[in-house]
């Protein structure tokens, strides 16, 4: 008999979700997650739309099962700056808070497994390793936060590009065992620049240095194949 979310221990969309084995739902019992599982719905959006609005009040939560988002925040003056990206199996959302000072957007192609925020607000109460999975997640944020103040900081526009692209590398695809050498870029080079505080003219020079040195090949300005990881480790000075 096919196991379902009304008779089987573990709902069967959940067990091969990264999400569930990586992710805040790996901190729950079956029975917790059976609960869970019958509010929860899946929903795929096309890049660029918005996920969560700053400042608007807060109805639920998600766990990313693939794609990117990108975290920005609005300036006084208008002015947009990408603060974070977001890849499975991280969490979306900011719980017992009623608003996000950050506004959330797919920058490609987005699998979400969604739940009212009501229902995690009282597993997370239900639940101290719910609450501890969380607190690591924000802890893990804060130290990429922390690394990356620091590369925008101190390395080289060079050594910025390089590390971009690790970073997609590494976390693009939620099933790839360890590094991904083949993804797409699912930013727009204006949004790259933006993120990496460069212009659109020097990330473009430098993925065609990285290109030429023959460390990476592109094609159609997205999809990126590293052919040497450890000359693109290199170059981005870690």
């Amino acid at each position: 008999m096919r196991m379902d979310i009304h008779n089987s221990e573990i709902p069967v969309l959940c067990l091969a979700c990264k999400a569930r084995h990586g992710g805040i739902c790996g901190a729950l019992e079956p029975d917790q997650l059976l609960r869970l599982g019958r509010q929860a719905g899946r929903r795929e959006v096309a890049p660029g739309t918005e996920l969560i609005a700053a400042g608007v009040q807060i109805d639920g939560y998600a766990n990313i099962l693939s794609g990117v988002v990108k975290l920005t925040k609005l300036l006084p003056d208008g002015r947009q700056q990408i603060v974070g990206l977001q890849f499975a199996p991280d969490f979306l959302g900011r719980p017992f808070a009623e608003s996000s000072d950050v506004s959330a957007e797919a920058a490609s192609t987005v699998r979400l497994c969604l739940f009212p925020r009501s229902a995690l607000e009282e597993m997370v109460r239900q639940s101290p390793g719910l609450e501890h999975r969380l607190h690591e997640q924000a802890l893990r944020e804060l130290d990429d936060a922390r690394e990356w103040m620091m590369i925008l900081g101190q390395k080289t526009a060079a050594e910025k590009v390089a590390s971009f692209l690790l970073l997609l590398g590494r976390h693009v695809d939620p099933y790839a065992a360890g590094f991904s050498g083949t993804f797409e870029i699912p930013l727009r080079r204006a949004d790259i620049a933006d993120f990496l505080g460069l212009t659109i003219e020097t990330v473009s020079r430098q993925l065609s240095h990285l290109r030429k040195a023959g460390i990476i090949t592109i094609q159609k300005n997205r999809s990126v194949t590293v052919c040497d990881i450890s000359a693109l480790e290199l170059a981005s000075g870690a």
